[in-house]
């Protein structure tokens, strides 16, 4: 998969450092070269010898090695490799990229670099969720730099939350995810996934059956095809694929804003079962039995997230993919639904109870779109995914 692929690998300070070992040997088995750069602070964690072992050449750490510079300057090694991947990235080393700084040779080799990069970053929760990091996120992201992980997860500091390093084959996938020569590479293109859940009290939510496994099957196959892909999923039963941008929700309004975040894009695919409705005021506090009655609650409707995309005058995606569970008269409720939306394509499916399809791990669809109504086969859903992938593909080819 990843044969005849150069990685520059930048292995930061941090306990996760161990894991690029193991990164090392998983890109040395796909039929990648590795080139390593290790910091100073990440000797502090791995060393110099254990590194060299396993990639089976020198370890590139001082700025200013004159035996380095005169076998291939600094600036030429940057730019020699397919990618650049640091892993762990730390706070400091973000910041350095945010800010532009090269004073050594990791973050020197960021800055001179022409070449994609990727970071995996790791670091205490805390740091993670400083308002500074988040700013010198949303700066690496507006310059193209792309990320995987952090995940949730105890911490070597004994606390738990968002900045755990993610696991090496997860990092795996994202680097062949990125070097893949599919013909959506170059492309991003947007996938909601999954239910929405919208809150009662703190205990109790309305939600609906999806699962969803079209959704996330949809974004693989779009991956495998080369595209960047930004992956919103609501609290679904299946984890989010390796080698995307996961961007998990729980309400409507959450997708919203996650969505308007992540445009532009080339093209959007809605497969999220988005609930309709949300209570219009939660209570913040668990809702009682009381000798009143039963509790009366009052509904408001959630914002309709394909509409505004289909019908936005500035910076709509050039595909718009719209999905449409119906449980009777499948094709006429899917065609009205397109029209009213707005959207170029619709994928509709029969999900009454007695499909075994929410939930279930088969679709049978209906593509809907200028054309007509294509009926497709029933068969698994990845297989649906990958159908529409190749369809999504040659649309944005024309």
């Amino acid at each position: 998969m990843l044969a005849g692929k150069h990685i520059l690998l930048i292995i930061g300070g941090g306990i996760a450092a161990y894991k690029s070992l193991e990164l090392i040997r998983r890109l040395q088995d796909q039929g990648a070269r590795v080139t390593p750069v290790l910091t100073k602070a990440g000797a502090e964690f791995v060393t110099p010898l254990s590194v060299s072992a396993l990639s089976g050449t020198a370890v590139h750490q001082e700025l200013f090695d004159l035996t380095a510079e005169a076998e291939m300057g600094h600036i030429q090694l940057s730019r020699s490799a397919d990618l650049l991947v640091a892993a762990p990235a730390t706070a400091d080393l973000m910041a350095k990229m945010a800010q532009g700084h090269a004073n050594d040779l990791a973050s020197t080799l960021l800055l001179a670099t022409d070449t994609p990069v990727l970071l995996a970053p790791a670091m205490n929760v805390r740091m993670w969720e400083h308002p500074a990091t988040r700013r010198n996120l949303q700066a690496l992201k507006e310059d193209g730099v792309s990320f995987v992980g952090p995940n949730d997860g105890s911490m070597a500091c004994g606390e738990f939350g968002p900045g755990r390093m993610a696991e090496p084959e997860e990092i795996l996938a994202a680097i062949a995810a990125k070097l893949a020569d599919g013909p959506l590479k170059g492309k991003r293109i947007l996938v909601t996934s999954g239910p929405t859940h919208e809150p009662i009290d703190p205990v109790r939510y309305i939600a609906n059956r999806s699962s969803g496994a079209q959704g996330a099957a949809v974004a693989c196959a779009l991956r495998d095809l080369g595209a960047e892909v930004v992956f919103i999923t609501g609290p679904a039963a299946v984890r989010p694929p390796e080698g995307v941008q996961a961007v998990p929700v729980e309400s409507a309004r959450e997708m919203e804003a996650a969505v308007q975040a992540a445009l532009p894009a080339d093209a959007g695919v809605f497969a999220a079962a988005v609930a309709d409705w949300r209570v219009a005021s939660a209570s913040d506090r668990k809702l009682k039995k009381s000798k009143d009655g039963l509790p009366v609650l009052e509904f408001a409707e959630n914002p309709d997230i394909l509409k505004t995309v289909s019908q936005m005058k500035n910076g709509r995606p050039g595909l718009v993919v719209g999905f449409a569970a119906e449980t009777n008269d499948v094709v006429e409720n899917a065609t009205a639904k397109r029209k009213r939306k707005g959207c170029d394509w619709i994928v509709a499916n029969d999900v009454s109870p007695a499909t075994g399809i929410m939930g279930g791990s088969e679709n049978a669809v209906i593509l809907i779109s200028d054309d007509g109504a294509e009926e497709w086969p029933r068969m698994g859903k990845g297989e649906v995914a990958r159908r529409l992938a190749d369809r999504i593909a040659a649309a944005l080819a024309k």
